[in-house]
């Protein structure tokens, strides 16, 4: 698949059936991973226990092949969708009348982010932090990308937090880009969070707790 490709709407699928693929930006992982699997398996015909670490190495090649799974989705009706598969870690007021909605993603979610609303690309700021564990509170001062998407609804900005374990974001876009609700904007690798601010009048339609699907579940109330 292309880089155009991936950049495209997700189209719509027939029922039951859902196509899956790899992220973007997880070839550096899923490479050596295979390689080291390869390479043990070849040399166990000369030395026969290399077969028995090549077992260990071959279950962490497939689990990075599940962590960066990435299905399509087809993006929600109506509405702000989520950016980010995950439970909803927590929701608060800002200063300016907006309304942070944060989704946890642990390393059994899809990585792959999505835009909540279709627009334009406005911003894309990287800002560089420490590493502390998403779900902990000194995490706002971790590395971060920082999206702006002009919308329908007025400005609507995405925050893409690194986890602790590996300190890199894949963004997919770049500013001035078209972009579709639902459409693929990043990777973030490893544990991580993911905030949505909503516009001033907007409320959520999530609880603290709730399970959510990039792409598919509806943030705002109608």
């Amino acid at each position: 698949m292309t880089e155009n490709d991936r950049q495209t709407p997700v189209p719509a699928r027939a029922p039951g059936r859902v196509r899956t693929g790899l992220a973007r930006g997880s070839a550096p992982w899923l490479l050596p991973a295979f390689a080291l699997v390869v390479a043990l398996a070849a040399a166990s015909w000369a030395v026969p226990v290399l077969l028995v670490a090549a077992i260990p190495a071959c279950g962490l090649a497939l689990g990075m092949v599940w962590f960066f799974r990435d299905p399509d989705r087809v993006a929600a009706g109506a509405g702000l969708a989520c950016a980010a598969d995950g439970a909803v870690q927590f929701i608060d007021s800002q200063t300016d009348g907006r309304t942070r909605v944060a989704v946890f993603m642990n390393p059994l979610n899809v990585h792959v982010n999505r835009a909540p609303l279709a627009g334009v690309v406005t911003g894309v700021e990287h800002r560089p932090g420490g590493f502390r564990p998403a779900f902990d509170k000194d995490s706002e001062r971790n590395e971060r990308v920082i999206w702006t998407f002009q919308t329908e609804i007025g400005e609507v900005a995405v925050v893409q937090i690194a986890g602790a374990m590996v300190r890199r974001i894949v963004p997919y876009l770049a500013e001035g880009q078209k972009v579709e609700k639902g459409q693929r904007i990043g990777l973030i690798r490893f544990g991580s969070r993911v905030d949505v601010y909503l516009p001033p009048g907007v409320a959520p339609a999530v609880e603290v707790g709730q399970k959510v699907r990039a792409g598919e579940t509806r943030l705002d109330r109608a």
